[in-house]
């Protein structure tokens, strides 16, 4: 079991070294392409774009807050700032997945707030080519993909890439009060 704790540590020291490196080259690159933290929810494989995130975290149980949605954890108290935490696989309609050594928390900066997002595991930092990014599949009216920006291809892997200000802005999230920040 300390073999699996060791490689989670080493593999999120891994990420924010790179999200720190990429936070000043996405900045310069990100018309013609992008730079994507990708990470697990499930069987899939998920891309949010590297400017969003602040850094990631080992999950530790958050305080429940009454009354609030299920894919609402609660809240962590993050070098005194309070931090609503997401469970990403409850929020989308994933299976439900334990919570073991892999699972992380995103901490996210959306619109000037700081939201933590619980995932399975942090995969690597991806740079995107326009040409590796394809459109966002067309569903039907009653299937929300407003928060899907499109679809990436690196090999063998396809990612689904994320609008997480999206996401966490919504409506129905509660954790932002417009779209206006």
């Amino acid at each position: 079991m300390d073999m699996i704790t060791d490689a989670a540590q080493v593999a999120r020291h891994e990420a924010n070294r790179a999200i720190q490196a990429a936070g000043s080259r996405a900045a310069a690159s990100q018309a013609a392409h992008g730079e994507y933290l990708t990470f697990r929810l499930g069987a899939e494989e998920y891309g949010i774009d590297i400017l969003r995130v602040q850094e990631i975290r080992s999950y530790e149980q958050p305080t429940r807050i009454a009354n609030a949605p299920g894919f609402l954890k609660g809240v962590v108290n993050l070098r005194g700032v309070i931090v609503p935490i997401v469970d990403l696989r409850l929020k989308l309609g994933c299976d439900s997945a334990e919570y073991n050594h892999f699972t992380v928390v995103i901490v996210l900066n959306v619109r000037g707030r700081v939201v933590g997002a619980v995932v399975d595991s942090v995969s690597d930092v991806l740079e995107l080519s326009g040409e590796a990014i394809r459109p966002a599949p067309q569903l039907n009216a009653n299937i929300d993909a407003g928060f899907i920006t499109g679809i990436g291809s690196v090999a063998d892997r396809m990612l689904i890439l994320m609008d997480i200000e999206a996401l966490m802005g919504s409506s129905d999230m509660g954790l932002m009060d417009s779209l206006s920040a």
